[in-house]
């Protein structure tokens, strides 16, 4: 992918070691294991063969590759800390006084960018983020051998597997072919002999040439210079700019292709033969369109006459609830005689008459006195007066 961008691919095997490298030291510094600095290094080799160098930043990859890792071999370690480890590395090869980093905006995008990178490192591996390290499979393979007790051999084997993390050698083989290639390469060096009839590594079902092809990549480590950070960034961010105008441009384009009035209008480009289907078409929706309007303003006034006599009548409705409304709320000062004697005869009417039955519960009381004297009608009390 990152060929695809224009990068070269010596500045593509660079940026890989740089990310490895930092990596490693940022694990140091947070104390992580071995094995979740492993993690973290296969994680960001994998994620870089699906996408793109110029397209995600190779530092911010590397803060979520080492929160990933730390969490997937269970050392987990805050995204605080991972940012101010990898500030603290930058400032150290810079050459600046180490001054801890502020917590402000910056601080918060950058946070948000590591999370985000984080999640992209798992969306692209589909969450596949198991890595099976030769770090176990080295002692087995020597314990095979009959050299566990030579740990000199064990040693250097194991600082060859270390360094080949830079490469893409575990991207490319399976790690019982890089563990036999470490234990060739440091028996090599230790000039101990190994067994060739039948062949050691027949054992272990790994070809000769596989192990070659490994043992040439990680020798190829040594034989490379130092990279150089500063211009590495800076070639990357030459492409990074031209590939976002490349893409401006691009969308200025599709945009400019949907506007109306770009290419040749539909009306122009109808074939002659359909030029008479069309004017009939024509002729016959405004012929409709006239007799509609012709129609058109008696249904109005009717709809507005309707209208306005709802209207009216609403009018006539709202004025005399509010007539009603006013005259419940504002009593007459001066109420007519006719009107009270009303009020009380229906007052009267509506209390309710208890019978005889109800007496046998209030005997001994006052209120069968004054139930009587209710009972009793205007006209006996005026004659007993």
């Amino acid at each position: 992918p990152s060929k695809v961008d224009g990068l070269d691919g010596e500045i593509e095997a660079d940026l890989r070691i740089l990310g490895c490298e930092l990596i490693q030291t940022a694990g140091i510094l947070l104390k992580l294991p071995q094995v979740a600095m492993a993690t973290g290094q296969v994680l960001f080799q994998r994620f870089y063969y699906s996408k793109s160098f110029v397209r995600h930043p190779m530092e911010t990859t590397a803060m979520g590759c080492v929160c990933l890792a730390s969490k997937i071999e269970e050392a987990p370690r805050r995204i605080r800390d991972v940012i101010n480890v990898f500030h603290h590395i930058r400032q150290v090869k810079n050459q600046k006084t180490i001054q801890p980093m502020i917590l402000d905006q910056h601080y918060i995008a950058l946070k948000t960018q590591v999370i985000k990178a984080e999640r992209r490192v798992l969306k692209e591996l589909g969450f596949c983020v198991h890595v099976k390290h030769p770090h176990k499979i080295i002692v087995m393979y020597l314990q095979v051998l009959g050299y566990e007790k030579n740990q000199s051999i064990m040693q250097l084997s194991w600082n060859y597997m270390n360094d080949a993390l830079r490469s893409d050698v575990f991207v490319r083989y399976d790690p019982e072919t890089v563990a036999c290639a470490c234990i060739y390469l440091s028996a090599r060096r230790l000039r101990i002999t190994l067994p060739k009839v039948p062949s050691w590594y027949s054992l272990f079902h790994v070809s000769q040439a596989h192990i070659e092809d490994v043992c040439k990549r990680i020798l190829r480590l040594y034989a490379r210079s130092k990279p150089n950070s500063e211009e590495l960034e800076k070639k990357v961010e030459e492409l990074r700019k031209e590939y976002q105008d490349a893409r401006q441009r691009a969308r200025g384009v599709v945009s400019g292709n949907n506007t109306p009035n770009s290419g040749a209008s539909p009306v122009n480009n109808v074939s002659p033969k359909n030029n008479h289907s069309d004017k009939h078409r024509s002729n016959s929706r405004s012929h409709s369109r006239s007799r509609s309007r012709s129609r058109s303003p008696s249904k109005h006034k009717r709809s507005k006459k309707h209208s306005r006599g709802r209207s009216r009548s609403l009018d006539r409705r709202s004025k005399k609830s509010h007539k009603t409304r006013r005259s419940s709320y504002t009593p007459s000062p001066s109420p007519p005689k006719r009107s009270r004697d009303k009020t009380r005869y229906r007052s009267r009417s509506r209390t309710p008459v208890r019978s005889g039955s109800y007496d046998k519960y209030y005997s001994g009381s006052d209120s069968k006195k004054s139930r009587v004297k209710h009972r009793e009608s205007p006209t006996r009390i005026r004659s007993r007066h």
